[in-house]
This record gives structure tokens, sequence and C-alpha cells, in this order.
């Protein structure tokens, strides 16, 4: 027996769940450190969530469940395997410029990133992804382009960065519990001027900030890496920064009616963050907006919200239909008392 069976063998025999650093469980399952990142983020690997910079910590017995899958480590390697824009176009059978134009338009959407030694932004796609969008829509993989998709791409369109932060934001939200954490997670898209915008409260924008997780998962390589790391965070879209304006309201209001912002002076146990801010997995069907619009008419002088989707906003967090014009009052988009017809 060796060694590290032994311990394995006390640990168990002990009934005590123990937890390994971040480089031994990648060394044990056999991942390069972007690899075990980019698993735990996804929610591959069930990972204990440390607090700052910190990286996270996993049960032996989740490691143990890992090693047992078959296939392994090939199949755990498979799952989390990644391709940029020329092995993406490989896989795809399609040129670099058709596969960036299907990225720039939402086809496919990134998963990571990484900085060249150009200090440009070089995007990753989830293999099984792409090949589980050759075979669902071969149409757009072969021959011309759609009319729409062409338009899309003569304006301008780049949606890979908007793309990557919603699939960021929502990965993190299935595993938030405390509401103050979720709210934390809509505000982290916003710039310093539209967060002072909704929330005018400034104990609140600094609680905000303390209690957000950590930017991406792992940390960010050198100085550049993280200067990038907060362009990209930011919405840059209006209609972008409209959705997270609306939901970042919505989060708050559960966020204060659980506890409020500390203030100088106040100690109390109800005002310090809950000290486990993620958890397992859940439904994101029970935890999250989804992001759809419908076809209830445009809220006049606001392009991109219509009224019923205020009024599914509301009901989705179990709170009833609520004036459309109480929220966009309350997201400082209209002046309060002004009603146009």
């Amino acid at each position: 027996m060796t060694v590290t069976e032994a311990a394995r063998a006390r640990i168990a025999g002990s009934g005590t769940a123990v937890c390994v650093t971040a480089a031994r469980a990648a060394h044990e399952l056999a991942l390069k450190r972007g690899e075990f990142d980019l698993a735990v983020h996804l929610g591959v690997i069930g990972s204990q969530q440390a607090t700052g910079w910190a990286r996270p910590r996993v049960r032996q017995e989740e490691i143990d469940r890992l090693r047992a899958l078959p296939g392994f480590p090939d199949s755990l390697r498979d799952r989390v395997r990644t391709a940029g824009t020329a092995e993406g176009a490989r896989l795809l059978g399609v040129s670099p410029a058709r596969f960036t134009g299907l990225a720039r338009v939402g086809c496919v959407s990134p998963v990571a990133f990484y900085l060249n030694r150009y200090r440009a932004v070089v995007w990753l796609y989830l293999v099984d992804e792409l090949l589980t969008f050759a075979a669902k829509e071969p149409d757009l993989i072969a021959g011309r382009s759609p009319v729409g998709m062409r338009t899309m791409l003569e304006a301008g369109t780049d949606w890979r960065a908007r793309n990557w932060r919603s699939r960021r934001i929502d990965r993190l939200l299935v595993r938030a519990k405390d509401p103050w954490v979720r709210a934390a997670l809509q505000a982290s898209a916003l710039d310093p001027v539209q967060l002072a915008e909704v929330v005018e409260d400034p104990y609140e924008r600094a609680y905000l900030a303390r209690v957000q997780p950590d930017a991406a998962f792992g940390r960010p390589g050198s100085e550049s890496g993280r200067e990038a790391m907060v362009r990209l965070m930011l919405a840059d879209d209006p209609d972008e920064i409209l959705w997270r304006r609306v939901n970042l309201t919505l989060e708050l209001e559960q966020a204060r009616a659980v506890r409020a912002a500390p203030r100088p002076g106040c100690d109390s146990v109800a005002f310090r963050s809950a000290p486990d801010q993620l958890v397992p997995e859940r439904r994101v069907s029970d935890l999250r907006v989804s992001d759809q619009r419908v076809s209830d008419g445009p809220v006049p002088g606001v392009p991109g919200l219509v009224s019923g989707q205020v009024g599914r906003l509301a009901r989705r967090r179990g709170r009833g239909l609520v004036a459309g014009w109480g929220l966009l009052d309350r997201i400082r988009l209209r002046r309060p008392g002004r009603r146009d017809h």
C-alpha cells in the first residue's frame, strides 16, 4: 500500500471529509491548471469555493469519484477541451473568417480567453459545444451565410465578449445562495457610473464590492491579464447594460429584504456576509431570470425593453406583478413622476 493509499484509508476509517489543494487535485486528476480551473467553473469538478484570489479546494471523495469514471483521464479532459479560432474552424470544416463570423453573431460562444504575446484577446470555445453545433446546424456550416447573419456582420456586430460575460455570470448565479452575492454578480457587469445610478447608497456599493466573487476562475497571470479581465467584465451594449440594471434592481430588493448592508459602527451578525457565498449547482430554472424577449410591445422611450418583460421578471422572482414604470424609475431610466402617453 502506498503512502497516499494509506492516508486515504485512514481518512475513510475516521469518517472525516478532507479537502485537498487545487494543485494536488489537478495533479491527481491529470489536468493542467487551466483545464482544472475551467472544470471547476463549469461544475465538472465539485469544489469548496475559496475567498479572494485563493484557488478552490476539492474533497478527496470528489477526486476519487472522477478517477473512477470510465475512460479516465481522457474522458475528463475531453469535457474541458477547448479550441481557438484556427482549431475551431478546422473542426467545423470552415475557414477561420467564417468561424469568426459565426462566433461574432453568437452561433458559438466562448468559454474562456487568454492574451497572446501582442496582448490581444484570444477566445476559446468548448470542443464539445462546437461539435454539437455542427451536428445541429449544418446549413450554417456549408453554403452561403444567411442574409440576417451577413447584415449583422456588416453592421459590426460582435457578441463574443457579451456572451462570455453572460455565461460566466449565469454559472456563478447557479451556485450563489446569498442574495447580496447574487446582486454583486449583476453589479459586476456595470461600470462605476452605471452602478452609482442604480445603487445610490455608497455603503451598499462598498458591500457589493466586498462580497463579489472572483473576477474569473483562476488568477490572471499578469497585470495585462487583469486589465483585460476588467475591460471584458463590463457591459458595453445599451441593451445588455439595461438588462443588468434591471436584474440588479430586482436582486437588490431581495437582498435588502434579507438584511441591510453594513454601516460603520454596526457589528451585528446579521450584517456579516455568508461564509459560503457559493454553493453546489442547482437548477438554473430555480435561480435565474431568463433573458428572453416577449412580444407584448415595447416600453415607450426605452428601446430593447418590453412591457411584458418587466412583468415576467417580477413574476419569476416570486414577487407578483409590478408596474413597469416603477421599475424604470428605480433603475434611474425615467424621472420619478413622469408618465408618457
